[in-house]
């Protein structure tokens, strides 16, 4: 890949934000800053229950502020606790993401959190999803679910997070933003909102390079998100969005710890002999009709589809390809999607108490055309060669789910809901070639997960409660792909994990705006899924027995002396395994020869995280230090590799120059501002002992976003 430079769009933009202060120098009175309402939080489905009255955590995190280039979700989310977000430094493999240690283990991708964009799925019906193509310019917030009520959202909630558009303002305004920071990552977008008549819109596009923190590790992305509302009177509301990303990134892959100690911005010699890569091509479509019936009751119709395709260089030598059952080192992924949710609200009263009711269904299909070639042709290594693998797989998931909150008495309330989720997989295998066989196949799953919240108001500022459900996870196909005994065919054998969830917390608010929050959470599976061995450049997998994860989370927000706030949240998180299992560790292994102990940490997981922020903030001026801790990761099932724990300090300024049209927000930010070596982030069992992918030293970035127009003028 060439090294990314400017383009005409970065110029345009760079252009208007260095111009724009000296040449609108009619400076406009200022205006006044947003009130903060009790919000509502979307990802509950209830319209009426503000988000402290739910027996449940949630955080909502607004976007655009702060000095990021809006590129990376991580960036965003570090304050969220029991959340991790690490970014890998790494553009062909997306975010790694966990909450409460689900979703921990996974290699690339987002597994075991349910993902949503404008009400639209980002997660397939196996329970894989991605985060790349969250056009985070175009949002206005994301919302994060933790803890039993996840499992309303169905097959693989162990936390749902969801982005929202910025809604469109009453006069038109535009929007261009540009970044540059260190390895020469470059970010130019812009952003159109407004209103026409009975139409509302929100356009954003923007465009990423980077020559990356390592070698062999640069990427280009670009982004699209268009959001119209139309208002239908008496008829309801339409909306209509629209997502498209492309990506191509370069893999330098992970190191081993001595490679760490030797040079930590390498990439692995197979890399570059290989020539690792991933290419991404996603387009999306969606639409959410709501129409009222009467003053209390609501129907809401969504409906969507898309193709997602993947093409993906690995570094698999020659020698392993040579075996009949081997499916090559080009992985050639074509998946289209699409699905439909119908939902029925009511807004009333139950005995002469408030009740909220929610009842629907959800159909979602993914047909994925699965092909595999040899990576190399002849002696040369890293291009398309024979085909090894050709199969259509096909996942549909059926669901039905209810949701009631009822006030049954002053001061006391009850959520409670359920949800019947029916998974089917399907493969039809179409390369039948000497020894290979047929591997066709199909396997169903079903469960119903049921879940409870009490919540006890002792104050019009103090809320108690409880919670407890049960939620389910079934083997993605990147899990089943690959039998556990090195067999031809799918792993059908797998079996979903089941999992029973507590929560017990309480929510505290001031009229100050000082807040603070504690929840302590348990989460124990039957059935955990982990790695069974990796040979070949395959990782297969099986179901260990049980697990379990637990702990405890704090957050507060604190308004200081005038101008002054401080944001601090803590999660202890332990998560293990209670029963033990053997598994093949060494490169190559087919016997499975090392037993994993009852008791070890469950591998991607941080025992402690901490994050803080100290806030300045007056008039038009603005300032950060922030602090982030983790404590050390295991990178694999037999606890024998770490990552060790860290603590970041970042820093940013930034000013807002007002005029009579607009404004120009500028910032300088400083990353891993004392240049402390750290592993961002671990790929867990990777069967070389390469678990490791380095997090960058300091660095700054300057960025500038020019607003005009708009309903602040």
């Amino acid at each position: 890949m060439n090294s990314p430079r400017p383009t005409l769009l970065h110029v345009a933009c760079l252009a208007i934000l260095s111009i724009s202060a000296p040449a609108l120098a009619d400076d406009a009175p200022a205006t006044s800053d947003p009130v903060n309402l009790d919000r509502v939080v979307v990802t509950t489905r209830l319209e009426r229950v503000p988000a402290f009255d739910v027996p449940a955590s949630t955080t909502t995190v607004d976007l655009g502020e702060g000095g990021h280039n809006d590129v990376n979700l991580s960036d965003y989310l570090g304050g969220v606790p029991g959340l991790l977000a690490r970014d890998r430094q790494n553009y062909a493999q997306d975010t790694q993401i966990s909450i409460r240690g689900a979703g921990a283990r996974s290699t690339f991708g987002v597994r075991g959190i349910r993902l949503y964009s404008d009400g639209i799925p980002a997660t397939m019906p196996d329970g894989q999803g991605q985060v790349s193509h969250f056009n985070l310019l175009g949002g206005e917030r994301v919302e994060v679910l933790r803890g039993p009520f996840s499992a309303l959202y169905g097959n693989s909630a162990g936390g749902v997070i969801q982005l929202w558009s910025a809604a469109p303002t009453q006069e038109p305004e535009f929007t261009v933003q540009s970044t540059y920071g260190r390895n020469d990552s470059w970010t130019a977008g812009a952003r159109v909102r407004g209103t026409a008549g009975p139409v509302g819109y929100n356009v954003a596009v923007q465009r990423f390079m980077t020559d990356g923190y390592r070698d062999h590790s640069a990427a280009e992305r670009n982004s699209g998100n268009a959001k119209f509302t139309f208002d239908l009177g008496s008829a309801g509301t339409l909306d209509l969005v629209g997502n498209s990303f492309q990506s191509d990134a370069q893999d330098p892959l992970g190191l081993t710890w001595a490679q760490v100690q030797q040079d930590r911005t390498q990439a692995t010699p197979q890399a570059e002999q290989y020539n690792t890569r991933k290419s991404i091509q996603q387009n999306q479509l969606g639409a959410l009709y709501t129409l009222p019936i009467g003053e209390s009751q609501k129907v809401r119709v969504s409906a969507w589809g898309g193709n997602r395709k993947v093409v993906q260089y690995l570094s698999l030598p020659i020698a392993t390809q040579a075996n009949p059952l081997n499916s090559g080192g080009v992985i050639d992924l074509d998946n289209d999607y699409g699905g439909v949710d119908g939902r029925w609200s009511y807004q009333g009263e139950l005995a002469g108490r408030p009740l909220e009711l929610n009842v629907g269904s959800n159909f979602e299909r993914q047909r994925q055309t699965r092909t595999g070639y040899n990576d190399y042709v002849g002696t040369t290594l890293g291009v398309r060669g024979a085909l090894r693998r050709d199969e259509r797989n096909t996942v549909e998931n059926f669901d039905q789910y209810a949701q009631a909150f009822w006030e049954f008495v002053p001061r006391w309330s009850l959520l409670v809901g359920a949800r019947h989720s029916q998974v089917r997989f399907s493969s039809k295998d179409y390369y039948i070639v000497g020894t290979n066989p047929d591997d066709s196949g199909s396997k169903d799953y079903s469960e119903t997960t049921p879940v409870a919240g009490l919540s006890f108001a002792a104050t019009d500022d103090l809320r108690f409660y409880v919670s407890a459900g049960r939620g389910f996870e079934t083997p993605s196909y990147n899990e089943i792909g690959y039998r556990a005994d090195g067999g031809a065919g799918l792993a059908f054998d797998l079996q979903p994990a089941v999992s029973r969830n507590y929560e017990l917390g309480a929510k505290w608010r001031a009229q100050s705006g000082a807040h603070a929050e504690v929840a302590l959470f348990r989460a124990s599976t039957e059935n955990e899924l982990a790695v069974a061995r990796n040979v070949g450049g395959r990782s297969s997998y099986r179901n260990v027995g049980d697990a379990r994860r637990q702990g405890v989370e704090v957050s507060a927000g604190l308004p200081l002396a005038q101008d002054w706030s401080l944001d601090v949240s803590y999660t202890y998180l332990d998560a293990t395994f209670r029963d033990s299992f053997p598994i093949c560790t060494a490169a190559g292994c087919t016997v499975a020869n090392t037993l994993v102990a009852a008791g070890t940490r469950i591998p991607g997981t941080a025992r402690n995280q901490l994050s803080t922020t100290l806030g300045w903030r007056h008039g038009d001026w603005n300032a950060s230090l922030e602090g982030e801790g983790v404590s050390n990761v295991s990178a694999n099932d037999p606890g024998t590799a770490m990552a060790p724990g860290y603590f970041l300090a970042n820093i940013e300024a930034g000013y807002r120059w007002r005029f009579s049209h607009g404004t120009l927000n500028g910032f300088v930010r400083v990353d891993n501002l004392l240049d402390q070596d750290y592993i961002g982030s671990v790929i867990v069992n990777e069967g070389n002992g390469r678990y490791y992918e380095p997090g960058p030293g300091r660095g700054v970035m300057v960025g500038g976003r020019w607003t005009w127009g708009g309903d602040g003028g």
